[in-house]
């Protein structure tokens, strides 16, 4: 059985999804601040692998720890389940906007938008 990554698309789709997604977010009045002194290069990639993680394209992400990555988001620029739906809001309209089927849609706003992991992205 194909994983989420396989239907999506693998490697090409996750790099094109990404690199629309961020054009999104950086232009999202509700949460650009957060990425004013981000390297946007290094940021993309880091979710990149994230992404080929969760949706099944590799077994292990060697990345930073959800909680460990956003703690001074939350504890000094103040990011809450506003800018966290809002994170997922332009996610959804990146896929919507590349033809993406509504049930693997489904699959990665389940995904992304499970509470383990806005618990660890929120440092709950």
């Amino acid at each position: 059985m194909a994983t989420l990554y396989e239907k999506l698309g693998g490697k090409e789709a996750v790099d094109i999804a990404v690199d629309k997604f961020y054009d999104r977010v950086i232009n999202d009045e509700r949460i650009k601040h957060f990425f004013a002194n981000t390297d946007m290069k290094a940021q993309k990639q880091h979710q990149k692998d994230f992404m080929t993680y969760a949706f099944g394209g590799v077994e292990r992400f060697t990345g930073r720890d959800m909680r460990e990555s956003h703690t001074k988001l939350v504890t000094e620029m103040g990011l809450t389940d506003i800018h966290f739906d809002a994170i997922a809001e332009n996610l959804i309209e990146t896929l919507k906007e590349l033809g993406i089927a509504q049930n693997l849609i489904d699959e990665v706003a389940s995904i992304v938008g499970s509470v383990a992991h806005r618990n660890d992205v929120l440092n709950r």
